[in-house]
């Protein structure tokens, strides 16, 4: 990279050509991403057994994880065995959700789950300062059974409870599908230089770095945001 790229320079007519041809496609995004939200209200369902996962008082029913509301969302948190640092990605994903009081309005819960025993879970959420709910499947073949097992990546799942005791799997996606729970990335994406990773289309002279090489560590994320309350 040149130590002073910048985007040309041109006169206000000009740049707000550009910027009504880029809102053109920007709006057509939006649109697009309606329709979407439309089929995914139209999807199917699939009953879901009664499993049982680990809370912070013990053995939970996955009916009773939703804590008396019709919707749930969970965030798969990967785990590594004897680690002292876990994903930095999960970790900083996770970070950002500091208030969920506002699902509250919609009948919805957001936690996390994760393969880890909910002892060494807890003290890793207490370590880089979570402030989500979390739950273990260690003892529970739920994880596996929803595309996050033992050893695998991250992911997110959405359920609905019909009654007191049955519930059903709506939705899930993983890998770069989260991104849209994020606002991390959305705010990254609207500056000149993005991401400044490697495998983004950007001009020439950008400055570009190995992808994940400018996120946060664990334990960067633990020293910022300090022990939870």
């Amino acid at each position: 990279m040149t130590t002073n790229a910048l985007p040309p320079v041109t006169d206000a007519a000009t740049w707000r050509r550009e910027l009504d041809a880029l809102r053109a496609r920007e709006k057509a995004a939006t649109r697009e991403l309606d329709a979407i939200a439309a089929q995914r209200r139209r999807l199917p369902m699939v009953r879901m057994p009664d499993y049982t996962l680990e809370g912070e008082q013990g053995p939970i029913r996955l009916a009773d994880v939703f804590d008396g509301k019709r919707q749930l969302i969970t965030y798969h948190h990967m785990w590594f065995p004897g680690k002292e640092w876990q994903c930095p990605g999960c970790t900083g994903f996770t970070s950002q959700f500091t208030r969920l009081d506002f699902l509250d309005a919609y009948d919805a819960r957001f936690v996390v789950v994760t393969q880890g025993p909910i002892d060494e879970a807890l003290a890793y959420k207490r370590r880089v300062g979570n402030r989500m709910t979390w739950y273990s499947t260690a003892n529970s073949p739920f994880g596996a059974d929803v595309g996050a097992p033992a050893g695998g990546g991250f992911a997110v799942n959405v359920f609905l409870r019909d009654d007191d005791d049955t519930v059903y799997r709506t939705w899930h996606t993983d890998g770069r599908g989260t991104e849209q729970l994020s606002h991390t990335f959305a705010l990254i994406d609207l500056l000149p230089y993005g991401r400044q990773e490697e495998w983004q289309d950007s001009p020439d002279g950008w400055p570009q770095s190995p992808t994940y090489s400018r996120w946060a560590s664990s334990k960067d994320i633990a020293a910022l945001y300090g022990p939870a309350d």
